[in-house]
């Protein structure tokens, strides 16, 4: 079995399709043979809606099998897995309750690498091929601490007049967590929600393509109806309508993913 290996999809600017992505990243992987746990780090719990209807993701948040309880409570880890429908892709959950995170962080030894340790034997089982993890839309303690536990950064960038907004901070914050954690490769940016008849698109590209050291991901997200349909079934789209072109785009930008970390 190959190392697990541990992606995170973190942008402190809200709307970038940054779940949208880890969700269907995950899925794509997996009905391409690959076992895959996704985290949800989110107190919104989009991750888990993603693939649970809204009864049950409450069901989730509210038996102590979720991330807050393994953090607050020090459950283990691997006794909040949830499996999915879908072969060899599994979830943990969030909680509602995400929102006091900081607080219970604060109060940790060593509070920057507690998520960390915590996954460490998740991934010494050796069972999943990655292990993929939403971030909320913030930067602080709790994200310093997804990162510090991943081996690579997936930027999501959505591509609007707003969409590079913050994105500076991104890596500045990134940059202080390689301060502790050496490890951690920012992957790549991936474009999402693009509109080729928008002029702004070319310019967002151009402004991605211009920065040094920074991989933008070939493959981009184009707007589609189809990702929202999905969404409201808690299907990805990569399994809700594979034929779709957004479908094709995220299975394409998973192989894309899957190729730089097997490099």
């Amino acid at each position: 079995m190959s190392k697990t290996k541990v992606i995170a999809f973190a942008n402190n600017k809200g709307g970038s399709g940054k779940t949208t992505t880890c969700s269907n990243v995950a899925c794509a992987l997996a009905l391409d043979g690959k076992k895959v746990l996704m985290i949800d780090g989110d107190m919104q719990l989009n991750l888990t809606i993603s693939y649970f209807d809204e009864e049950k993701a409450l069901s989730f948040a509210e038996s102590g099998k979720n991330i807050y309880s393994a953090i607050k409570d020090g459950v283990e880890l691997t006794s909040c897995i949830a499996e999915t429908e879908y072969e060899g892709l599994d979830l943990i959950p969030s909680s509602s309750l995400m929102s006091g995170i900081e607080f219970e962080l604060f109060s940790k030894w060593q509070r920057e690498t507690v998520f960390k340790k915590l996954l460490e034997p998740v991934r010494a089982r050796g069972y999943y091929d990655y292990i993929l993890i939403d971030a909320p839309p913030t930067l602080g303690g709790w994200v310093m601490n997804v990162l510090c536990a991943s081996d690579y950064l997936v930027i999501p960038v959505e591509a609007s007049p707003w969409g590079l907004f913050g994105l500076a901070n991104m890596f500045e914050f990134t940059a202080q967590v390689k301060e502790i954690s050496p490890k951690l490769e920012i992957l790549g940016i991936a474009v999402t929600k693009a509109d080729e008849r928008k002029k702004y698109f070319k310019q967002t590209l151009e402004t991605l393509k211009s920065m040094e050291g920074v991989r933008l991901f070939n493959t981009y997200v184009r707007v589609d109806s189809t990702v929202e349909w999905s969404q409201d079934n808690s299907v990805p789209v990569v399994a809700f309508k594979k034929s779709s072109r957004s479908a094709q785009e995220y299975t394409m930008l998973a192989k894309e993913i899957e190729s730089y970390v097997n490099r």
